[in-house]
């Protein structure tokens, strides 16, 4: 699938750098799903638009690193949460934009992404289903790192919150889409394991 001209250059950070909890501790972006890792479908989707695909892993980067321009972790080494992960790649991306996205979400498409970065400009775009941001679908302008930093020493570990102060753009999707619906349990993971 090549890039379409129209689409802005951006950073792209997969996040999978989770304690895996509701998986038992695996991790999550290196499960087996319809034949291939979690990561794989990110990777698969958005390696199109990007020269560079960053992810966000804390173990396991011998795996990761095929998926990817870039590895990142977090500062530290206690699973400190999804803002950590941003931080980290706000840290390394090479480009005025980043995309965000999870690594338990393979079911995003390429028509959400087109809708992130066409909104793509000086304040970050997220995803909102009625009224919940939802902050780890999102295109970030990487020049708010500094601003993440500040927030980060002052001791905010919520996502929603630090975006929630940026006054973002909001692209509205159904409480029910299931573009958004994250495979980050066994039973989710089988229940969404034949395609429909």
């Amino acid at each position: 699938m090549p890039a379409s001209t129209t689409l802005p250059a951006c950073s792209v950070l997969l996040l999978s750098g989770g304690r895996g909890q509701r998986m038992g501790g695996r991790d999550k972006g290196l499960i087996e799903w319809r034949g291939q890792p979690l990561i794989a479908w990110l990777h698969d989707l958005t390696r199109p638009l990007s020269d560079d695909l960053i992810i966000s892993c804390n173990r396991n980067t011998e795996r990761y690193a095929a998926y990817a321009d870039q590895l990142v972790a977090d500062a530290h080494q206690d699973f400190q949460g999804p803002l950590a992960g941003i931080r980290a790649g706000m840290a390394a991306a090479r480009h005025e934009q980043m995309l965000v996205l999870p690594c338990d979400a393979p079911l995003v498409d390429r028509a959400l992404i087109e809708s992130l970065l066409a909104h793509a400009g000086s304040r970050p775009v997220v995803i909102r289903q009625g009224s919940y941001w939802q902050p780890l679908f999102c295109l970030l302008p990487t020049r708010f790192k500094d601003d993440l930093e500040q927030a980060w020493h002052a001791g905010e570990r919520s996502p929603q919150r630090w975006f929630g102060r940026l006054s973002p753009v909001a692209i509205y999707c159904a409480l029910d889409d299931l573009r958004l619906a994250n495979l980050n349990t066994p039973e989710t993971l089988a229940e969404n394991a034949a395609p429909n």
